[in-house]
Formats: C-alpha cells, structure tokens, sequence
C-alpha cells in the first residue's frame, strides 16, 4: 500500500467518522425535532443548548469532540512511526495520518454529505482534534476560550479567539506540521462564523444564557 493510499483512507475514515452529526441525532431522540429548526438553525452544541437541556449540550459537545479525536488518535496507532517528510518539514508518517484524519474529520463535521454539506461551525471537532494530537496546546486554548467567554458572554467570540491563537501557540510549542493544519483549521472556524462576526460588530450576537426557553 503506498503512502498516498494510507492518506486517502485516513481522509476518507475521518471524514465519514465526522460527519455524524450527533446534534441533530440527540435532540430528535430526546424529543426536541429538528435542530436546525431552533436558533441559529446549527447543529452544534452551542444551538443545542438553545432548548434548555444542558446535559443535551455537553453530549453534543463530547461527541462532536470524540469524532475528530478519534479518528486522529486511530490513524496515529494504525499507521507505521516511520520517518516521513511533509511539505519539506521533517516528522513522523503516523503523526501526518493522524492530522489528515483529524482534520477531515472536522471538515466532515462542517460539511457533512448526510445533510447536503450543512454541517456545523467545527469548534468541539477541533478542541477533540487538537486535544488528542496535541493537548498542552488544546489546553491553553481552551483557557483562553473560557476566560473570554465568561468576560463577554459570547461563544462565537471566545471560539474565534481561541481558533486565532492555536497556529500562534502552536508555533511556538509543536513541529510546524502541526501549525500548518492547525493554522487551515483556525482559518475553517472563522470562515464558518462569518455570520456571527457580523452579528458582533453589529452589536447584535446573542449572549450566552443558561434559562430554559
């Protein structure tokens, strides 16, 4: 098997394994409908946590985090540690499976086939990618995602935060092959909340809040 093919099974494998979209699947189970159909009509679990069901939420985001986690953390145990050179930076060839699977996984998430590529913003797929390929990196940035949404009270504006500081950590704590696909990650998540940046600069984002509806 060439390692053109090992790729393209990681890529293939982590996609599918991210496109289960288990915000639509969890809510309709518990009675909710159609997700899209509440909210920011998103499937993540920030918009889950629009129904008022908390524990709902935290599923949702565990899920959607284990997906992208899981199918980086199998293709780095199923593919050799041979050396490989990527892109002209010296790694491993299980650690560049694991960020291709990884990072479709998340892509999967956004633009799942299941729902005519109208998938979710990527956030949790990201922290669960980033958590297993790298988790003092994940760790920083989810500080950084906590403190800022508990100063400002705007999950959009604490995930772009975030996002915008993996590639900067990570470059200074990790191989570059990590910043090169952390760095198209953070570009993915801002580009997928365009909308919301605009709701921010506008002033009309809306906060994060706790109460049932």
């Amino acid at each position: 098997m060439t390692i053109q093919t090992v790729f393209l099974y990681c890529a293939l494998g982590g996609y599918v394994l991210g496109s289960i979209p288990f915000g639509l699947v969890l809510t309709r189970m518990a009675g909710y409908g159609d997700i899209r159909k509440i909210g920011s009509g998103n499937i993540g679990a920030t918009n889950v946590l629009r129904t008022g069901n908390k524990t709902l939420a935290l599923l949702t985001v565990l899920c959607d985090a284990f997906k992208a986690g899981f199918a980086a953390w199998l293709a780095f145990h199923l593919v050799p540690a041979d050396d490989y050179v990527f892109f002209g930076f010296y790694t491993k060839l299980n650690v560049v499976a694991s960020l291709i699977a990884g990072t479709l996984g998340i892509l999967g998430h956004n633009f799942p086939v299941w729902l005519k590529f109208k998938g979710g913003k990527g956030v949790a797929s990201a922290f669960g990618f980033i958590l297993v390929t790298n988790w003092q990196i994940a760790l920083l940035a989810f500080g950084i995602w906590l403190i800022m949404a508990f100063a400002f009270r705007y999950s959009s504006l604490a995930a772009l935060t975030a996002a915008a500081s993996v590639p900067v950590i990570s470059f200074f704590m990790a191989e570059p092959v990590y910043a090169l696909f952390y760095s198209f990650i953070a570009v993915l998540v801002i580009v997928r909340h365009h909308a919301n940046i605009s709701r921010l600069l506008k002033r009309q984002e809306s906060k994060i809040t706790f109460k049932k509806k």
